[in-house]
């Protein structure tokens, strides 16, 4: 058995867990979420917890047990307090806003970057080049900020990019110049 997928999901205040036939729905103060689940599982609500258990003792039920477990530990989490990321840009000249639905980026190409925030995120840019992207979806604040970061990775020279705010960039030399 799963190590992650023992663990019960703990349901605060204000959420409420639904389970239906192949299918939980979360709902919160921030929103509402749903996830599938196979039939490797069993989801039960129990004295305000919700327990996954493996239907069978195969190996796919084995790695579905943790795997549902988690998802729907991240679901609580983000319909009660929501997920925050926020990217860092550094370079001259390159600067991040956001426009209607649409965050602009110019990282030091001929042209502008425009990336189509998704629904259910709030992107917000400031002069210093932060973008802060949040929202009650783990996988859609990930993806998206994984999308953005992926259009200018942070070099090792000079540190120039789009680099998450607690990432460390480990720095090189460069040419010294010795012949």
């Amino acid at each position: 058995m799963s190590k992650i997928g023992k663990l019960p999901v703990a349901i605060p205040a204000g959420v409420t867990v639904t389970i239906a036939p192949s299918l939980v729905t979360v709902k919160g103060p921030k929103g509402e979420l749903k996830q599938d689940y196979n039939s490797n599982v069993t989801v039960e609500v129990k004295d305000n917890e919700v327990l996954v258990k493996p239907a069978n003792e195969s190996k796919a039920a084995s790695a579905a047990h943790g795997l549902y477990r988690n998802l729907i530990h991240n679901m609580v989490v983000g319909v009660s307090t929501g997920y925050t990321k926020s990217l860092i840009i550094t370079g001259v000249g390159f600067r991040a806003e956001v426009q209607n639905k649409m965050l602009v980026m110019n990282l030091g190409y001929s042209s502008d970057f425009v990336a189509v925030i998704p629904d259910g995120l709030t992107v917000t840019a400031d002069a210093q080049g932060k973008v802060t992207v949040s929202g009650i979806s783990k996988q859609l604040v990930g993806e998206f900020c994984a999308q953005i970061r992926k259009l200018r990775k942070p070099e090792p020279y000079k540190g120039k990019g789009i680099r998450y705010e607690t990432e460390v960039i480990r720095r090189k030399v460069g040419k010294t110049g010795v012949k």
